[in-house]
């Protein structure tokens, strides 16, 4: 079954280049179209197409659908060509006539935009509730491992110390920054474009505000015309906000398999969390903290697809939009379980005692020295000075006394001044 049918039999082979993996895909979206036939049918009947017998049995058979959907048996066979086709079907199938009604003033453009936009909406809540999760994960753990010493690193030397209160931190504060974005995302796909039809609006009397309000939006997009070119649009913000958070994932991911390692030994995971290797018994690999960042580097490329595939298109509707729902998806399902993983797995960390004895990190505190000397008087010029030269020339010995100074001076993490930053 088609929507656009209209008894002129299609070239098989172009019928599966056209359709797609579309009934795969929308069975994520499903769900939200279900909820989009509601609003639109109380509409309807608002309206005066439908009666009242009318809408109360097309609400009982779309609520059947939604149960179905709910418990995973609802599928889209392969004689219909979306979802969109296969529930219209249903209603049909169930309520007669009346199910070939839930079509007026609709097409399937503002049919699969609507359940997008509902779907981004409540997917982005999803993963800023995920984010928020990991966001107090991360504070515990900086408060639990406040005090311990963590070598600081530029251009991947050793440079000066710093905490795991910092480390982990700095990593959630950072990613109050990504929420700031989703934010902006939610507020982009909070506007309901039902009603726009094939993007020039409806001849009947539809009540715009009135569908808006039953499917929750904080407002509609007015113009129709600029709601069918929300598609695109849409895909391209959301896809820099799951970017943006994915970066911040991917390089704590980095971090991790940096300090796993035997050169940095800053950290470890329970021997369950790990995997070994097929030829070398010692082994334990990070494979989780591996995939996090690869998976996330790969929704980083998102946005180039979305600019892509988008880019220059002309007003109107146009078949291109189709291949952006795969990958927005997919990534949106990638995203959530990286952020559960991410969250399990961090939990457990070890956090190890580090040596600043060692001979590798006899410079770590040469600021600390210089900071001494200040203190006693020196000015800065001369006493990075005298630092320097004894560096240079093999007589620097640092000052054990007072190895723990810095350290002591950044255990002030503001915590709770950065867990109240946390946007709502």
């Amino acid at each position: 079954m088609k929507l656009w049918d209209k008894g002129i039999s299609i070239d098989k082979k172009i019928e599966q280049f056209t359709v797609g993996n579309d009934r795969e895909i929308d069975i994520h979206i499903a769900k939200y179209d279900v909820i989009a036939s509601k609003a639109h049918a109380k509409m309807l009947q608002k309206i005066g197409i439908l009666n009242t017998i009318e809408l109360e049995q097309l609400m009982d058979s779309l609520k059947v659908l939604e149960n179905q959907i709910e418990v995973g048996e609802f599928v889209i066979d392969e004689q219909f060509e979306d979802v969109h086709s296969k529930i219209e079907y249903d209603l049909t199938i169930a309520v007669g006539e009346v199910g070939k009604k839930i079509h007026t003033a609709r097409s399937r453009n503002d049919q699969v935009l609507v359940a997008c936009h509902l779907y981004y909406k409540d997917n982005l809540k999803q993963v800023y509730n995920k984010t928020q999760t990991l966001f107090n994960t991360l504070l515990d753990l900086a408060e639990t491992h406040k005090d311990k010493v963590l070598p600081g690193y530029t251009h991947l030397q050793v440079a000066m110390p710093s905490s795991f209160g910092l480390w982990f931190s700095a990593y959630a504060e950072l990613m109050i920054d990504d929420v700031y974005l989703l934010n902006a995302a939610i507020k982009t796909v909070d506007q309901n474009p039902l009603g726009s039809a094939a993007g020039y609006g409806s001849s009947f009397p539809i009540d715009r505000e009135f569908t808006t309000q039953e499917m929750g939006f904080e407002t509609l997009k007015y113009n129709v015309v600029a709601a069918q070119m929300g598609r695109g649009k849409n895909e391209r913000t959301i896809s820099i906000a799951l970017g943006s958070l994915s970066n911040t994932l991917a390089r704590f991911a980095m971090d991790v398999c940096l300090y796993m390692s035997q050169n940095f030994g800053f950290i470890s995971f329970p021997d369950e969390l790990t995997t070994g290797s097929s030829i070398m018994p010692h082994k334990k690999n990070p494979d989780v903290f591996e995939l996090i960042r690869g998976k996330c580097n790969k929704i980083q490329a998102l946005q180039t697809e979305m600019v892509l595939i988008t880019n220059n298109l002309p007003s109107g509707y146009h078949r291109d939009y189709q291949l952006l729902k795969e990958n927005m998806i997919g990534a949106f399902e990638e995203l959530k379980d990286i952020l559960d993983i991410f969250n399990f797995s961090i939990q457990q960390v070890i956090v190890k005692d580090v040596d600043v004895n060692d001979d590798k990190y006899k410079y770590l505190f040469t600021v600390d020295n210089i900071n001494t000397l200040v203190v006693k008087g020196m000015s800065f010029r001369e006493a990075y000075q005298k630092i320097g030269g004894e560096v240079q020339n093999g007589t620097y010995v640092p000052d054990t006394s007072k190895k723990h100074t810095h350290v002591g001076s950044i255990h002030n993490l503001c915590l709770e001044q950065i867990r109240a930053k946390f946007p709502v």
